[in-house]
């Protein structure tokens, strides 16, 4: 049986090589991977801008998508990447045969994150990257606010996680389609512990009558259980 062409796509202060352990066991089973990362993460931030914006994380998996000229494509969209991932199915749906939101958060059209969040929580995040940017962009988290608590796994996230852009959580996400433009979708979500701010998501996808999985570990599963997420992924 033919493997399966892969496009991972990270969240908030990851990037690409957050899914470097997922990726590999997916190759090992015969599958294309690729795991862009976002204008201005990782790799990438010596691009940070004031002029990132959601628009901009769209465009980035558009581009990568016809470019690489990858079509039959599981687009999987971890925490943030949710956003991003729903935005190039409104765009390039020919392109993709089904969606993966791992954990991921899920905006309707005209929404930005900052629109789904309490408001104590907003303030205290323009706080944050006005006291360390000026407002360009919002400091990393710590790892164990993703659920990473375990030595290794923090030696691997903690030294390469990188302020985001700060635009793409204020600016909304824009789409002229339903959300996932009438492909198949999968939510998996993380269940030990839950990460609050994806709760609204999996509401949705139970709203919307999405079939629903759970991986037991925590936000970051593609690195505290990247051998649980690699055979879901593999057995969709």
């Amino acid at each position: 049986m033919p493997g399966k062409t892969f496009v991972l796509v990270h969240g908030l202060w990851h990037g690409g090589w957050s899914w470097a352990r997922v990726a590999d066991l997916l190759r090992a089973k015969g599958h294309r991977v690729s795991a862009p990362t976002q204008t201005g993460l990782g790799e990438r931030s010596h691009l940070m801008s004031a002029d990132i914006t959601m628009d901009t994380f769209v465009q980035d998996i558009v581009r990568h998508l016809e470019w690489e000229d990858l079509r039959d494509v599981t687009l999987v969209g971890h925490s943030f990447g949710g956003a991003p991932v729903t935005g190039a199915a409104d765009l390039v749906a020919d392109r993709i045969a089904e969606l993966v939101y791992l954990d991921g958060i899920m905006l309707e059209n005209g929404e930005s994150w900052f629109d789904l969040l309490p408001e104590d929580i907003v303030q205290a995040r323009t706080a944050q990257a006005r006291a360390s940017s000026g407002g360009l962009s919002l400091p990393p988290a710590p790892p164990e606010a993703f659920g990473v608590t375990h030595p290794d796994d923090v030696a691997f996230l903690q030294p390469r996680l990188t302020p985001h852009p700060f635009a793409t959580l204020t600016t909304p996400l824009r789409l002229t389609h339903p959300i996932a433009n009438g492909r198949p979708v999968t939510y998996i979500r993380c269940t030990d512990p839950v990460y609050p701010p994806a709760t609204i998501a999996h509401d949705r996808a139970r709203h919307l009558g999405w079939p629903v999985r759970e991986i037991a570990t925590g936000h970051d599963a593609m690195v505290t259980a990247p051998g649980a997420v690699a055979k879901m992924l593999d057995t969709l």
